[in-house]
């Protein structure tokens, strides 16, 4: 979603790059390229204007080490600036009560049904006992697509098809979560346009009823300065906890996100990327900042993969690389993990200096299925041996899996060289040359 942006401030932040010194005339032309830039990713015009003033009122204030070049310190007074714009610290959710009560409100579309299930997914993983109540009572497929959801993450869904009183399906689900010994209830409700008097009216009086430990307003963030505006109106109306921006894969320029937390003074706490359960993550404003300016996100990274891998599997094939015994089952087992983590170019995308060289590629989670079918059309045998796949196997495997032999080739010689590359590995960490090499 940031590339262009991305593009845009790294072009602007050149001009100083080469510089002796910061100066008023070398940060003016930065700085009108800086919020140039902003406003075109969508960023509300004042809010740019504001961020900009205070960057170039820093970089002015600030004198440039022997060390540090001033485009260097440009850049870091620019992520210090779009850190604070964002919220400046990440912001949990508020989980009191018993149950404890959370309140999702969103526009039609907006993704909300589909971020109930992800944070019922989420919290379920923190060892607690969700249910999710279904309170849409307007869209015939929402209950369905909930009760979906429910069923992928094992998290139970309360649904009452006939009733057309959302205040009364919400006080009896919260009943069945107490009957039930559930400690968290997540109320799913319909999507509204914020010009519909009646159902916004309606939220109002659930929200009235229940008094939820949170409440948090799910917003499209390709829908760009509309979802800041349609956020303020809601908010007026629910004064909700927080914000959680969704489809923030898209193309769309980003300014959502930049502006939203300035507009209605509320953080964002939780950024969905995809459809994915798995692909749901708190919102840290100094790692968002870091990746709008090409520098990575290490750290979301690891706790992406944290959650995503299985720690007992993990061990198992630690182990099989060690022995040399790594195989296609255990490659296979290791692709299906990585999948989980979320959209391939995105994960790309937190790594430090990528952004540049994956941002004409296609790249999605698609492009492992050729090697998956690869995998499935091997026999057993030839999964832990591959060594025995001579030319009739290969023409059989490229057969089964719809590919042609060339791909074949190419894998076989590919997962021959990373065995012997952990082989190398091995063999250096047995011998202590590894060690040596560390120090």
């Amino acid at each position: 979603m940031f590339e262009n942006l991305q593009d845009k401030l790294n072009k602007a932040i050149k001009t100083l790059k080469g510089q002796g010194r910061i100066t008023e005339i070398n940060v003016a032309a930065t700085i009108k390229e800086v919020r140039r830039a902003l406003t075109d990713a969508d960023v509300n015009y004042k809010v740019a204007k504001d961020i900009t003033d205070r960057i170039r009122d820093k970089a002015l204030d600030r004198k440039v080490l022997i060390s540090v070049e001033p485009g260097q310190l440009f850049v870091k007074i620019v992520q210090e600036e779009l850190t604070e714009l964002m919220g400046g610290e990440a912001q949990g959710i508020n989980i009191k009560g018993d149950p404890a009560v959370i309140l999702i409100a969103g526009l039609q579309g907006s993704g909300k049904t589909t971020f109930s299930g992800k944070l019922a997914a989420y919290l379920k993983k923190q060892g607690r006992t969700v249910l999710l109540v279904a309170a849409d009572i307007y869209r015939p497929a929402a209950i369905d697509q909930l009760k979906v959801l429910g069923e992928q993450v094992g998290v139970e869904v309360y649904a009452e098809p006939e009733n057309k009183n959302a205040v009364d399906i919400v006080l009896n689900g919260i009943a069945q979560a107490r009957k039930t010994g559930k400690k968290i209830v997540i109320v799913d409700t319909a999507g509204r346009l914020a010009i519909d008097e009646v159902m916004m009216q309606e939220i109002e009086d659930v929200k009235r009823a229940i008094s939820p430990s949170e409440t948090l307003f799910v917003v499209d963030s390709m829908t760009g300065q509309d979802a800041v505006n349609t956020a303020k109106t809601f908010n007026d109306r629910l004064n909700f906890d927080g914000v959680v921006l969704t489809k923030l894969d898209g193309d769309a320029r980003g300014g959502a996100a930049l502006s939203i937390k300035t507009v209605v003074n509320k953080p964002i706490k939780f950024i969905s990327t995809g459809e994915k359960m798995e692909a749901l993550d708190v919102f840290y404003p100094d790692r968002m900042a870091s990746r709008i300016l090409g520098m990575g996100d290490v750290i979301s990274l690891v706790e992406r993969a944290q959650q995503a891998f299985d720690e007992d599997e993990s061990k198992r094939i630690n182990a099989k690389m060690r022995k040399n015994q790594f195989d296609f089952d255990d490659f296979l087992s290791q692709l299906q993990q990585i999948k989980k983590m979320g959209n391939v170019k995105d994960l790309l995308g937190m790594i430090p200096g990528m952004g540049k060289m994956i941002k004409d590629l296609d790249i999605d989670n698609d492009s492992f299925k050729p090697i998956e079918a690869i995998i499935s059309s091997m026999t057993p045998k030839e999964r832990s041996r591959p060594d025995i796949i001579d030319g009739s196997r290969k023409k059989r495997i490229a057969a089964g899996s719809g590919t042609n032999i060339t791909q074949v080739n190419n894998l076989l010689k590919q997962f021959d060289e990373m065995r012997k590359m952990m082989k190398k590995m091995n063999t250096m960490q047995a011998s202590g040359k590894m060690n040596k090499m560390m120090r």
